[in-house]
């Protein structure tokens, strides 16, 4: 396959996107198409913790003692739907894992069956979706470590505040304004990393089910032997997204603010009409505004669909061009070499 400049690349995700949605054109293929793409591009990315913490303060200063107070039963119950909430997630993102590898072998071999996917790559696409887990930990320590002396900073500030008081604004600024470039730092290092993942190391896994340290060999000698292309492909993979999102937006604003204000005075019309009803005729009406939510809601997932699907569709081409010019496998799976060659 012919090695494309990160520019050149575009042009023929776009192609490549035109033929694979809409040669030949099947709604139902293509809204199931343009589903799995928002999936695979929208999830999954960099995982994030945050925590909060709560202080309540009475007329003798800040204290502590509320969440003490909480009994055994609720401590245990909130811990039980922590440890829920992570293992659902868990599970939500080695599904989005499987749909990534799935969509992968969609485009590389230009069929438009998700299952077949599916189940070739299950071994590669579970030890991606560890190496992830494993990222993601590394990535969360990291966090921690940065995070530990401001915290402890604004301990203190908020501690030493006196009863009744404010904290000093003039600390408070000091602590506030490094904050703000290590957290630009942190999120550049989040998108840089899932970008690797996603678009580099994952054909590798999938095409020749390499290690993670042989993946990354190869990207890292790649990078280094074209950084200027990496880095103009890494620029245009942000920006020109986002560009196509405005201009679906502009375009489509009126149209669906026309949409969603129809639907709305029509449901507020059947309220209206059935606020005053019992029995059979409230339950009529209930029903009545229950469809025409459903109704906006199957309206607003259909253009999601139609209009998201495309935009993530070509994000994955793009990245499947790009590479596939530096990573022979790849390449010829793209463009198979004529008979001889």
């Amino acid at each position: 396959m012919r090695s494309y400049s990160a520019s050149d690349s575009v042009s023929v995700a776009v192609q490549r996107t035109r033929d694979f949605l809409f040669r030949p054109f099947n709604w139902g293929t293509f809204l199931k198409l343009g589903l799995v793409a928002i999936l695979t591009e929208g999830l999954g990315t960099n995982s994030r913790s945050s925590s909060k913490g709560g202080q309540h303060s009475s007329g003798s200063g800040p204290m502590f003692s509320p969440p003490f107070d909480t009994s055994a039963a609720k401590i245990a119950v909130i811990v039980a739907a922590i440890l829920l909430t992570i293992v659902v997630a868990v599970f939500l993102f080695y599904l989005v894992t499987r749909l990534r590898f799935a969509f992968f072998h969609c485009l590389v071999h230009n069929v438009k069956e998700i299952r077949p996917g599916w189940r070739i790559y299950r071994e590669p696409a579970t030890r991606f979706f560890w190496l992830n887990i494993v990222v993601g930990l590394c990535y969360l320590m990291l966090v921690v470590l940065i995070a530990l002396p401001f915290i402890s900073g604004f301990w203190r500030l908020f501690h030493e505040m006196p009863p009744g008081g404010h904290p000093d604004f003039g600390l408070l600024i000091g602590l506030v304004l490094p904050l703000i470039p290590i957290i630009l730092l942190l999120v550049l290092i989040g998108f840089l990393a899932d970008l690797i993942m996603r678009d580099l190391i994952l054909p590798h896994y999938a095409l020749e089910n390499a290690t993670a340290g042989e993946a990354w060999g190869w990207v890292w000698r790649s990078i280094v032997d074209e950084k200027r292309q990496y880095f103009v492909y890494v620029l245009l993979r942000v920006v020109l997204p986002i560009v196509a999102a405005i201009g679906l937006f502009i375009v489509l604003l009126i149209p669906g603010l026309v949409l969603a204000g129809a639907l709305g005075a029509i449901v507020y019309a059947i309220h209206s009409s059935f606020a005053a009803s019992t029995g059979a005729s409230a339950v009529v009406g209930i029903l009545l505004q229950a469809f025409f939510g459903v109704l906006a809601f199957f309206f607003l997932l259909v253009a999601s669909i139609c209009l998201g699907g495309p935009v993530s569709t070509w994000v994955r081409e793009y990245a499947l061009t790009f590479y596939g010019g530096r990573y022979q496998v790849l390449g010829d799976l793209l463009y198979p070499p004529a008979f001889g060659d």
